[in-house]
């Protein structure tokens, strides 16, 4: 068994409508979990920096547009097995506001991308270190 250690970058986005603050969830094809989205950093370019690929993977996961309103991420850390392998995954998330496009529009990776409320999100989320991450961005507005 190998163990890789690998870097992704992404957003939690949030949008103002009606008064209300929605967030930004995804909802992967693979394992089907409710995410943030997020992907490697340079997997298709080896010079993209956190912040492109932040902004790339909301856009390709999540289907809109978005702008990074916090130059300081959030720092997250996880590990699972990936075919025999152990994969130490490092994610920096950056807080992120909504400027432009459908959700409906994501990629393949998702079955599903939508802007949901703050109690939807904590509802929704799968994972303990989106959760976390969540909880750390709030605490930054």
């Amino acid at each position: 068994m190998k163990i890789i250690n690998q870097t992704s970058a992404g957003g939690i986005v949030y949008k103002k409508e009606n008064n209300q603050t929605l967030w930004l969830v995804t909802q992967h094809s693979q394992h089907k979990g409710w995410v943030f989205p997020k992907g490697l950093v340079g997997d298709k370019d080896s010079g993209e920096s956190m912040e492109a690929a932040a902004l790339r993977e909301v856009k390709e996961e999540g289907g809109i547009k978005a702008i990074i309103v916090n130059k300081k991420p959030i720092e997250t850390h996880y590990q699972y097995r990936w075919t025999g392998d152990s994969i130490k995954k490092t994610v920096f998330y950056f807080l992120m506001e909504y400027v432009s496009g459908d959700p409906k529009d994501h990629d393949w990776e998702m079955m599903d991308a939508k802007f949901v409320s703050e109690d939807e999100v904590r509802k929704t989320l799968d994972y303990k270190s989106d959760k976390e991450a969540f909880e750390k961005i709030l605490q930054e507005l």
